[in-house]
């Protein structure tokens, strides 16, 4: 059991250093420290994300889709996330029915979300509705009547599976009132989960299907040091419940640093080919490059905090690009160096007519769902504490590091 397994590392490294902290890293974003627990995924710099174990084109491989040689389904993923194992279709079949028997969203969560104007940023209006449904929570009600500590995860579970499960209707309901005029496009009971979010957003294309599954599933996890899964874990550490943490790892996500990059690429990439053109020389490319960075700004999409090779969530999505849009010339301005997820999601999304920007990070969000809900669940499962790092003044950093050279 993993509760044993913790209990073991614990007692037998609990002493161990897992690594000098310097000065430079604590005033740095704590780039490097090796501080949280995650076990959904761990991000490696050179070979990338691996989800249990995983690398995502394992995951490809082995975990079931929707049709023969199609892309992986988002309730295999999170089976996954949750258990550690690889579902077969039959469980992953059960995951999207079990889902779908969740998906009811209560009427006030819209009124909550028609208070306020279609010119409201959609992340916005998508941290308010997941606070609107915080009314529905389990686990505040399991703890207002006194459960034990050591079934807390019981009642976060509930209220992980219902908040995923509800997420796109309530993303959908965003689409439609700030593009579309109100107009609402029914769930289908028959598709898997990524399916039936496209058609809620008014998309029948398969391809479109076949790429919201794919987004979802490498958009699911990042390990846990990122804002958005590290403000989850942290404000769930505190025993808010998981619509708390969520509503609070997603206002991270709407950080232009964070989550907004997919979009702030799109629009550099569409700016470059209004200013330059799309048969662009190399030559062309460095002086718009330079010409970005020395205005203060920088490239979006392009380097990672912590990779050091092309990230694999990049190469799947460029797989499927040179597979149903070869030819498209904004695919082709997407290159090196080192680009990451973002360097290409917003190219595949407005390709097939989600051309609406300021949504992708939504969607972004229904992704993230799966991991950092998968990951709260055991951290109430494992009994982890609440977070409380040591933080420090300049002068405190002063004289410990003057009182270090002195000796």
């Amino acid at each position: 059991m993993a509760s044993e397994r913790l209990k073991e590392i614990k007692k037998n490294y609990g002493k161990v250093s897992l690594g000098d902290t310097t000065v430079d890293m604590a005033i740095g974003g704590m780039r490097g420290i090796n501080g949280l627990l995650w076990e959904a995924s761990l991000l490696d710099p050179d070979e990338g994300i691996r989800f249990r174990g995983f690398s995502l084109p394992e995951c490809q491989a082995k975990l079931p889709a929707a049709k023969e040689g199609g892309e992986p389904l988002p309730e295999g993923f999170l089976w996954l996330l949750l258990t550690g194992e690889v579902p077969t279709k039959e469980q992953v079949d059960t995951v999207t029915a079990d889902l779908r028997s969740r998906s009811k969203v209560p009427g006030h969560v819209f009124d909550v979300i028609n208070a306020f104007p279609v010119t409201a940023h959609p992340m916005t209006q998508l941290t308010a509705g997941v606070m609107a449904l915080q009314t529905e929570s389990e686990f505040a009600k399991a703890y207002e009547t006194g459960i034990h500590k050591t079934k807390y995860w019981e009642p976060i579970y509930e209220d992980a599976m219902n908040l995923i499960a509800r997420l796109p209707e309530v993303a959908a309901f965003i689409y439609s009132r700030t593009y579309k005029g109100g107009v609402l496009h029914e769930a289908d009971p028959n598709v898997d989960y990524a399916a039936n979010f496209a058609q809620m957003l008014g998309f029948q294309d398969e391809l479109m299907h076949e790429l919201m599954r794919l987004y979802i599933s490498i958009h699911s996890d990042h390990e846990g040091g990122n804002v958005s899964a590290h403000t989850v874990h942290l404000v769930g550490s505190a025993l808010s419940d998981p619509y708390l943490s969520f509503a609070a790892g997603m206002n991270g996500l709407a950080g232009p640093l964070h989550g907004l990059a997919n979009q702030e690429v799109l629009r550099w990439l569409q700016e470059l080919v209004a200013q330059v053109g799309s048969d662009v020389s190399r030559k062309q490319l460095s002086e718009y490059v330079y010409k970005t960075l020395k205005s203060g700004k920088v490239v979006p999409g392009f380097g990672h905090a912590v990779l050091r090779n092309t990230d694999p969530r990049y190469m799947c999505q460029r797989e499927f690009a040179l597979k149903h849009l070869p030819n498209d010339p904004m695919f082709k301005m997407v290159k090196n160096p080192y680009p990451n997820v973002d360097a290409h999601s917003g190219v595949l999304l407005q390709y097939f007519g989600l051309t609406e920007q300021n949504f992708y990070t939504v969607l972004f969000g229904v992704a993230r769902a799966l991991g950092v809900l998968s990951q709260l669940i055991w951290d109430r499962a494992l009994g982890l504490p609440i977070e409380r790092p040591k933080s420090m003044t300049f002068e405190y950093i002063e004289n410990y590091c003057e009182s270090k050279f002195a000796a």
